[in-house]
């Protein structure tokens, strides 16, 4: 008799041990799916859903609710599984159970309470316009690390429905609940945080779009448009025109390594620093333009003086932020309205490219290193010019590095090709490159931040 029983007591333990994996292995399909498919506002109250149904299953009760704990052991939610009776009323009610009811012995002793005749036990409280009898209850305290996450209240309307070894089921199930119910509130914080970081990264996209210009300059003779695609919410990339005291078009494109806030931040910081070193603006005890006006097609020391806004921002970058690993490549270019006379500096930047009416025409190869690397470098200042008719175009790597859903890139070839066709304008131009650049990505992820700049000479 003693091995028969040792035997049955060895199965139940299996059996009990069993529901317990089963309860688990359910719990974290329901959380894995509801995590991928969700919305997140809705993915706590789902698998606290989840939770209490799947316990009602496992000890036949009929109806039940799941009190939601703070750290201070005051309820700050009600999850209903079956039943009329709706949350916001269950949690109206919550004081008083958590008080004198079953929960709230629970709650004080930290252990399963169990209820074979609620007539017959002072730990029920018949609520006021109770919806529903109660013969048989249970309280499950839901406790990880120490910690009472919550109570699982379990009902039924007959007397003696739950027993021992409803307890015993509970108890080993118990702390798969608590996994459930901590990983769900995990989440919780977790989609609240990245909601709070959206919103600061939305605040710092706008910010950067402060910082670009609202509006390119408008000259007789010219026409200039760009366009600026981050990947994520901010970007490196960079482009600027504006113009000097002396009436020339200064034209900027730059491209800051890496991408996300540090590389924002970096953009930010240069983009200012070569309107100051221009002499686009003045700052306290900063001199930089000289104020006279070059003659048609000459470049005298103010046009000198703005190409060396290149030299001053390295030095400043290098030797104030060399330490944080940041550069940029960028190409400053000024240009004689009414010449298309251009002098300029290539920091390490893609060649621009001057777009004649045979394709392109001339390249603005790299006259110096990326900025930032070294204070000393040198940036040698080189000439061309725009002739009526012809476009510069300055653009960065996400443009020709962008790929398709099979991954294939987009190629220089592919971008020259369509800058050889005729545009009316600078717009035209942009517009046509994009609509075949996003052709071209789909629905692919945007691998890099995409920006183009484009200046005519109308002819």
């Amino acid at each position: 008799m003693d091995r028969t029983a040792d035997l049955n007591a060895k199965i139940e333990r299996l059996r009990m041990k069993k529901t317990a994996l089963l309860a688990q292995s359910r719990l974290l399909q329901d959380f894995m799916s509801l995590a991928k498919s969700s919305a997140e506002e809705k993915m706590l109250a789902a698998i606290l859903q989840r939770t209490i149904e799947l316990s009602a299953e496992l000890t036949k009760a009929e109806t039940g609710s799941l009190f939601l704990l703070d750290p201070d052991g005051v309820a700050r939610d009600c999850i209903l599984t079956r039943g009329p009776r709706r949350a916001k009323d269950c949690l109206d009610l919550t004081g008083t159970v958590l008080k004198d009811g079953l929960a709230g012995w629970v709650m004080r002793n930290r252990r399963i309470g169990l209820i074979g005749d609620t007539e017959k036990d002072q730990r029920w409280i018949n609520l006021p316009d109770q919806p529903y009898a109660v013969r048989s209850a249970m309280a499950v305290p839901i406790i990880r690390d120490d910690e009472l996450l919550g109570i699982l209240t379990l009902l039924h309307s007959q007397p003696g429905i739950f027993h021992q070894g409803t307890v015993d089921v509970m108890e080993v199930t118990a702390g798969q609940l608590g996994v459930a119910l901590e990983s769900a509130k995990l989440y919780s914080k977790l989609a609240e945080y990245s909601r709070a970081l959206n919103a600061e990264l939305e605040k710092g996209k706008q910010i950067q779009k402060d910082f670009l210009p609202r509006e390119l300059p408008h000259l007789s003779g010219w026409d200039i448009a760009a366009c600026f695609h981050p990947a994520r919410q901010v970007s490196g990339n960079f482009y600027d025109g504006f113009l000097l005291p002396n009436g020339w078009l200064a034209v900027v494109i730059g491209d800051v390594c890496d991408k996300g806030i540090g590389s924002a931040l970096f953009m930010a910081l240069i983009r200012s620093l070569l309107r100051v070193f221009t002499g686009k603006i003045s700052l306290s005890g900063v001199s930089i333009s000289s104020g006279g006006r070059p003659a048609s097609g000459e470049v005298d020391s103010e046009v000198e003086t703005a190409l060396g806004a290149v030299t001053s921002t390295n030095e400043y970058i290098a030797h104030e932020h060399g330490d944080q690993g940041m550069f940029a490549t960028l190409c400053l270019g000024i240009i004689n309205p009414q010449s298309g006379l251009l002098a300029y500096v290539n920091a390490g930047h893609l060649p621009l490219a001057i777009i004649g009416k045979n394709g392109v025409r001339s390249l603005l190869n790299t006259t110096g290193s990326s900025v930032g690397i070294d204070p000393v470098s040198s940036y040698r200042r080189a000439i061309a010019r725009i002739e009526p008719g012809e476009v510069l175009v300055g653009y960065t790597d996400g443009v020709t590095e962008a790929m398709s859903p099979d991954e294939i890139l987009y190629t220089k070839e592919r971008f020259f090709s369509l800058l050889g066709k005729p545009a009316s304008s600078a717009l035209d131009l942009i517009e046509r490159v994009k609509a075949d650049l996003f052709s071209h990505i789909q629905h692919a992820p945007q691998s890099d931040d995409i920006t183009m700049i484009a200046v005519h000479r109308m002819g």
